[in-house]
């Protein structure tokens, strides 16, 4: 299917969709890249129960709860204050300046720092209520600096919607979105068991997706790459941040599926590439250079 999705690329019909494993390309340098390794980040700086400390988002509610939200939001910091370069994906990501949205489902800064040599671009970072009551997403620019808002707004039943997006952003030649916020600029973690609880409460009617989000991905394809689908948490989020969006997708996921991961790909028309992270990126990016040069 290289073919077929780096077509996809060049038309810039396509969606990036880069979970966690994308985070561990760069090798042993770089920062947790499996919720398995970040629970044990986090365990490491807080006492935590036994019985959940291979949970991540219970051991995240958990200190939370006991230790503040100070701490939590510091022992994520400090989990992905890491000083590793972006694998030459992430790079090759950022240069595809003809993509106008690329998700990024983790919270490293990996990809940022790969935008950096880029100016056209803007970040929209999911956000706690509990840190941001009120609003579900901050806006920043390209240097880090926050894009002032509107209060969100409610509508005549009285539930909150989704602030819209600020004008300047209309002008970005790419969106980067994490639905999960990021280590950088302002370290916005949606990470515990209560966070998640207030996404997915809205999530289903779309009020904590940006509405600039929800315009671009109509009629785009989805490339999900370095992310699975075992959970509920990680099925809900790709199934409402694709909805309205193109029937043909793509995912690379190695190895055996679980069944839910393969009544997940057949009911979302997602076509699975079944080969490793590194090989599949690597081709992908050959694929387009040799395009390129023809």
């Amino acid at each position: 299917m290289i073919g077929e999705v780096s077509a996809a690329f060049r038309r810039g019909d396509v969606i990036p969709y880069l979970g966690p494993g994308v985070t561990g390309l760069p090798g042993e340098a770089a920062p947790p890249s499996l919720p398995e390794k970040l629970v044990q980040e986090l365990v490491a700086g807080a006492t935590v129960p036994h019985k959940i400390r291979n949970n991540l988002t219970a051991a995240s509610q958990y200190i939370e709860n006991f230790k503040h939200r100070k701490t939590l939001t510091c022992l994520m910091a400090k989990a992905f204050a890491s000083d590793s370069a972006p694998s030459a994906f992430h790079q090759w990501i950022a240069e595809q300046n003809q993509l106008p949205l690329v998700v990024h489902a983790w919270y490293d800064d990996l990809l940022l720092k790969a935008f950096a040599n880029r100016d056209d671009w803007g970040l929209v970072q999911g956000v706690t209520q509990s840190e941001h009551f009120g609003d579900w997403v901050n806006w920043f620019r390209p240097d880090g600096s926050l894009v002032p808002t509107k209060e969100f707004i409610r509508d005549g039943s009285g539930a909150k919607a989704p602030a819209e997006a600020p004008q300047e952003a209309l002008s970005w030649r790419t969106l980067v979105y994490e639905p999960l916020g990021g280590v950088k600029p302002a370290s916005n973690f949606i990470v515990s068991d209560s966070d998640y609880v207030e996404v997915l409460t809205e999530i289903d009617i779309q009020t904590p997706i940006p509405d600039l989000v929800q315009d671009i991905r109509k009629g785009r394809s989805f490339f999900f790459i370095g992310c699975r689908f075992t959970n509920q948490l990680e099925r809900s989020f790709a199934r409402q941040i694709m909805k309205r969006s193109s029937d043909v997708h793509w995912a690379v996921i190695d190895g055996e599926l679980t069944k839910n991961e393969e009544k997940f790909l057949r009911e979302q028309n997602i076509k699975r590439v079944d080969a490793s992270l590194a090989d599949f990126t690597t081709a992908l990016v050959d694929s387009n250079l040799a395009a390129a040069a023809e």
